[in-house]
């Protein structure tokens, strides 16, 4: 029996022990965050206005009724002159009273004011000055709103994102040189949003009570949009 056990254990292996190294940290690496802006220019190829009526009488219904009469006549004109059912909308209807303050007395009634107008939107900006003129002549006295747009801001979205990479690459090179440090890969790149572009100045036309002669067509020039992307980016640095 003891002959038996001491060859089990000969044979028995004997395990080894293995010390595992725990791993060593990576320290992360340096970097620095610059934010790029591009601009990309191009020619507006669509364009809006608004185009109003407004009328006063002594009551509400007769202020609505020569409204709707001068409205419609406005509408079929520029329908006329090739705005589509698409092209034309409705965007304002309004009726407010006219009143009369009196010392020591309550607001008095004396008439009503109503006002109704359309915004036109088309894509052939050589169009804006005809139908401008179309619709003063068909009795519109109050413009406002001449816009011009690009349709497709996608068209300048490739060059604006890569002169705002390229911009913020120019920035995060300056700075690493003035650390003394080079400039390694882009990290990571975040896309900002699209820098909104002023509001049109509004087109404001006085409410013209007659007119002596036909008007003529509206001179226009839409000249160009500038659309600007910001990215921000963060560099490695060596």
């Amino acid at each position: 029996m003891k002959r038996f056990l001491s060859l089990l254990l000969i044979a028995a292996p004997i395990a080894a022990q293995t010390v595992t190294q725990p791993p060593r940290e990576t320290a992360p690496p340096e970097t620095i965050s610059v934010t790029g802006t591009g601009k990309a220019t191009l020619t507006p190829d669509r364009f809006s206005f608004t185009a109003g009526v407004q009328t006063t009488a002594p009551t509400v219904e007769e202020a609505v009724n020569q409204n709707n009469a001068k409205m419609a006549s406005v509408i079929a004109a520029l329908k006329k002159a090739g705005a589509t059912d698409q092209e034309v909308r409705t965007s304002n209807f309004s009726i407010y009273p006219q009143q009369v303050y009196e010392q020591g007395q309550p607001p008095r009634v004396v008439g009503y004011q109503a006002s109704n107008s359309v915004t036109v939107t088309k894509k052939d900006i050589g169009a804006a000055g005809r139908l401008l003129q179309v619709a003063l002549n068909a009795g519109v006295n109050e413009t406002s709103g001449l816009n011009f747009e690009v349709s497709d801001p996608s068209r300048g979205r490739d060059q604006g994102l890569r002169a705002a990479f390229d911009d913020a690459r120019a920035k995060a090179t300056l700075l690493a040189q003035a650390a003394g440090r080079i400039l390694g890969r882009a990290m990571m790149i975040t896309e900002g949003t699209e820098a909104t572009p002023p509001p049109p100045r509004p087109m404001p036309m006085g409410v013209m009570a007659a007119k002596a002669e036909a008007i003529s067509q509206v001179p226009i020039e839409s000249g160009t949009r500038e659309l600007a992307y910001t990215i921000s980016v963060v560099f490695e640095m060596r």
